[in-house]
């Protein structure tokens, strides 16, 4: 079926004369050339979008959602050099275009097409997504349709500076800027908003944010219209962010302005905003219906502003093309993009599950196979002085700092101070305030900057302060750290460290906030480490395994710190020290669990503060002639799977001690997988109740004890065969 935008073109270009003397004026100053090379990137970008809406109509396309009415954006591309980079909108075809044609080799309309019909040959995701990048390009891949990716530029634009000041390699040349581009409803979004201000608080300090941000202004989310002059009332006049604004039909204006807000952000070093006034044409998407929501006569008025048909208009005025060269070069376009959809239409596709998680099952297996090498090499920096967990990543992370220039750490409270538990104390007057450093009071911008470090070649070690705060913030792994190696084929990856102080049993500083036992949001999260250590031996080595995992295999780990345990030094009794240990320097495998004792009665499986009351019952246990091996998982993803199993038939009883919540709890994953293998021996578990946190001694009632677990073990025990005894 013919679309109305293409029909009107066609029409309005064909009735148009070729004036019998051209007005150069037109040009405003931009050379013809320029104008010509912008040109083909909108009509490629147009004919891109009407490939989909054809491969849709035959059963073969995937993804509609277009570029048509924003094809000025190419002209921002044409501002910037192929080594700035850019993370772009779903709609910034044409800018994806046009930058393609800076880089030789490159054969973009192909690329968009393999990306529609999600086939395998696709340079970026390799079929798993219609994403706008190429690692040769520059581009980075974005699946964000909310303008999360903003918090991960502002970290690429703070870290072209941050890497050249600590003289290490970066990704981009150290006169690179950053380019992101959005649209006008997502500018509302709380992830965009607090990108910006991030962006500014930065420029404020007088510290280098190449950055530009690029607001394509249609004026319409979906079928909700933005305020008429929003985006301008908001951004037009903000300290330390230089706007700049462009009508999107004009081309000489958008390819001027776009240069010149280009220029001042790459020689000043400091944000920009460039509002790309704009209009949506075909609809949000392919299952958008459009007259639901819009009068006809409003849609057939936006047809004027169409930027292809005001360039084409353009260039007839010049004088640089006839009515009928313009039509030609359109038609032109046309059979090259169809014959491109031809070849790709039946191209293969990922076809079995194996195909889909490639670059997730290869990220974890590197990073495996990296900290079980490491694990086996001679120490040589031992250290059996006693500590304390804080003490031991203190340790750590002091070790890591001074190895590897290219680590950062940095958060909320994290440099004189050393944070609220003392965890980083020392560490900036060691290594200097440009690698440890505060931040704003902002999750989203504190792992932003990570995202954005990570992907440029410097290794961050965030912290996160309690727990609680990451839900703030969850989509910045989720949806952008998580998926990078995903959608990128393992070409762009996300080295970092999360560090999360969490769990319960905080005596002094209750409440939710900061006794929270829910890590259900980070469970599930294909192709991360989840790291949770609870003895300062393992708090150590655990987190030299992840900083070692990130370096190399580019995955991102959440590294999952019990508060209550920070300073904990008795086990038993008071005043036995026996919780602190030395540090023997070395690294823990990832997915390798540790156990305590060699029972034959009962094995417990748990992790962090549930490892210490473990340990507590079974000693009591033992005067009951129960005989239990306690086995600390220390790895919450990937489960040590192959230790749990081999534990449990070990004694054919288990007992599963989980402090975090009944409901989403790390005891359902655990229980899944002795089941799901095979395991047929007895079976419990118990957690903390569904319940959140309160403050005082009200949070013992709901947190997991060691009464019951000391009275489960004993259920499970208590018809044993009388010959284990």
């Amino acid at each position: 079926m013919a679309e109305p935008i293409d029909e009107h073109f066609t029409a309005t270009v064909a009735s148009l004369t070729a004036p019998r003397v051209a007005d150069t004026d037109v040009l405003q100053g931009v050379s013809a050339q320029n104008c010509l090379d912008t040109f083909d990137a909108q009509l490629g970008s147009r004919h891109l979008d009407l490939a989909a809406r054809w491969l849709r109509s035959k059963g073969k396309g995937f993804y509609t959602i277009g570029s048509a009415g924003h094809e000025s954006n190419a002209a921002v591309a044409a501002a910037l050099r192929p080594t700035d980079p850019a993370l772009l909108h779903y709609r910034s075809g044409g800018f994806y275009l046009a930058r393609a044609r800076q880089v030789e080799g490159s054969d973009p309309l192909r690329d968009v097409l393999l990306g529609l019909v999600a086939a395998t040959d696709e340079p970026i995701s390799g079929g798993r997504h219609k994403v706008f990048g190429r690692h040769d390009l520059a581009v980075i891949p974005q699946t964000s349709t909310i303008a999360s990716h903003l918090p991960r530029a502002v970290g690429v634009a703070f870290s072209i500076a941050r890497a050249r000041k600590l003289k290490v390699d970066c990704a981009w040349p150290a006169d690179a800027l950053a380019v992101c581009s959005f649209g006008d409803a997502s500018a509302n979004h709380s992830t965009a908003v607090g990108a910006i201000n991030a962006a500014m608080h930065t420029a404020y300090q007088g510290m280098p944010m190449p950055l530009l941000f690029v607001c394509e202004d249609n004026g319409i989310g979906i079928s909700v219209r933005t305020p008429q002059g929003w985006i301008a009332r908001t951004y037009g006049d903000r300290a330390d962010l230089k706007y700049f604004t462009a009508d999107g039909t004009n081309l000489p204006e958008v390819l001027t302005v776009a240069a010149a807000a280009a220029e001042y952000v790459r020689t000043q070093r400091r944000p920009a905003f460039l509002h790309l006034r704009t209009v949506r044409l075909m609809g949000h998407a392919g299952s958008d219906y459009e007259p639901s929501y819009r009068k006809g006569d409003e849609i057939t008025a936006d047809y004027a502003r169409d930027p292809v048909l005001c360039t084409s208009r353009l260039l007839v005025a010049a004088g640089v093309l006839t009515p009928q060269q313009v039509l030609d070069e359109y038609e032109a376009k046309r059979a090259e993009v169809l014959a491109l959809a031809t070849e790709v239409v039946d191209l293969a596709q990922l076809d079995s599950p194996h195909a889909v998680m490639t670059p997730l099952r290869d990220a974890i297996a590197e990073a495996v196979s990296v900290t079980t090498a490491a694990a086996k090499q001679p120490v040589t920096d031992a250290d059996e002085a006693p500590i304390s967990v804080a003490q031991a990543i203190n340790r750590a992370l002091r070790d890591a700092l001074r190895e590897h220039p290219e680590t950062l750490v940095f958060g909320e409270d994290v440099g004189r101070k050393g944070g609220v538990y003392g965890v980083t104390r020392g560490l900036q007057a060691t290594a200097g305030t440009p690698r440890v450093f505060d931040t704003l009071l902002d999750e989203q911008s504190i792992l932003g900057l990570a995202l954005g470090a990570g992907v440029s070649g410097l290794v961050p070690i965030p912290e996160i302060q309690y727990l609680a705060y990451l839900h703030n913030a969850a989509d910045q792994i989720r949806g952008e750290g998580a998926t990078l190696q995903f959608f990128s084929d393992r070409q762009y990856r996300n080295p970092m460290v999360v560090r999360i102080a969490g769990y319960g049993y905080q005596k002094g500083f209750g409440g939710h906030f900061h006794n929270d036992n829910s890590i259900t949001a980070i469970r599930d999260l294909p192709g991360v480490v989840v790291a949770s250590p609870a003895r300062p031996d393992d708090a150590a080595a655990m987190m030299r395994a992840c900083v070692l995992a990130a370096r190399t295999a580019g995955v991102v780990c959440l590294f999952l710190e019990p508060i209550a345990l920070y300073h904990t030094r008795d086990l038993y009794e008071d005043g036995d020290d026996l919780w602190l240990t030395g540090d023997g320097g070395g690294v823990v495998p990832i997915g390798r669990a540790r156990t305590y004792g060699d029972g034959r009665d009962l094995t417990i499986l748990t992790f962090a503060n549930g490892v210490r009351m473990s340990l507590r019952v079974a000693r009591r246990l033992a005067d009951l002639d129960v005989a239990v091996r306690v086995v600390d998982l220390r790895w919450l993803a990937p489960l040590p799977v192959a230790d749990i199993l081999a534990e449990a038939h070990a004694t054919g009883r288990v007992l599963v001690v989980d402090e975090t919540r009944e409901g989403g709890g790390v005891s359902e994953g655990v229980l899944t997988a002795l089941i799901d293998h095979g395991y047929t021996g007895a079976l419990a578990r118990v957690a903390s109740h569904d319940s959140f946190i309160p403050l005082g001694d009200a949070a013992l009632q709901v947190l997991l004890s060691e009464e019951t677990i000391e009275a489960a073990a004993l259920k499970l025990v208590q018809h044993r065969p009388s010959a284990q005894r």
